[in-house]
């Protein structure tokens, strides 16, 4: 099966699909861009982090990571959390996506108010969700998404989509025609759905959990 990541994987990541004999292709799709010194003078005691692009970024403002001192963490993605843990940042809740944390938020604490580290192509969910709810979020960019326009001319069997952004960016110069699509989350799958209705979603937002929707898928097909 000959697959396109539009991203370039990590080495194990990588590795395990070799190892099963995928023929792949990374490119990525997106570039991120840290927004150097935030126009922030205050955050609340909350703070939310829904990728490791927002962590990454805070970790070269030393301004922020001072106002962050004490706040409570709460944040979307495994790998978000480690990363967080990793720059000595105790995380207090980890959602599986942006929807699920914001009714989680919403229902256990509404009266609270938050601070969202976040990029310029972030989605709503998120934001709309607790605002309807009477949450009060604040908003702060500390990244930019800018899609890259790479046109393929190759056919994929399959296509490994990341984020929102990653299939905007592919959908510039290219089709999903004769290919099937896999997410790695409901986000990414609601961009994909307005091009295509043949891809499946991971069960977790994991590189194990989507290397298992790829085996079986061939192992449908198969049959």
């Amino acid at each position: 099966m000959r697959l396109l990541s539009t991203k370039i994987l990590s080495k194990d990541f990588r590795d395990r699909l070799l190892k099963r004999q995928f023929s792949l292709v990374e490119q990525s799709f997106i570039k991120i861009s840290f927004i150097e010194n935030p126009s922030i003078d205050k955050i609340f005691d909350c703070l939310i982090f829904t990728s490791q692009n927002a962590v990454n970024a805070i970790l070269f403002s030393s301004k922020i990571l001072k106002m962050m001192e004490g706040k409570t963490i709460y944040c979307v993605g495994k790998k978000t959390a480690a990363l967080l843990v990793k720059n000595k940042h105790k995380v207090t809740k980890i959602a599986q996506n942006s929807a699920e944390l914001a009714h989680f938020i919403a229902k256990n604490h509404q009266n609270e108010s938050f601070s969202y580290f976040c990029g310029n192509l972030r989605t709503p969910d998120l934001e709309e969700i607790l605002t309807t709810q009477g949450v009060r979020i604040q908003p702060i960019e500390v990244y930019i998404t800018h899609l890259q326009n790479h046109p393929l001319k190759s056919h994929f069997d399959g296509i490994l989509f990341f984020s929102p952004s990653g299939v905007r960016g592919y959908a510039q110069s290219n089709g999903f025609e004769n290919t099937h699509s896999f997410c790695l989350g409901n986000s990414t799958a609601k961009e994909v759905a307005l091009h295509t209705s043949k891809y499946t979603i991971a069960k977790e937002p994991s590189e194990s959990q989507l290397l298992l929707s790829l085996k079986n898928h061939i192992t449908l097909h198969e049959e």
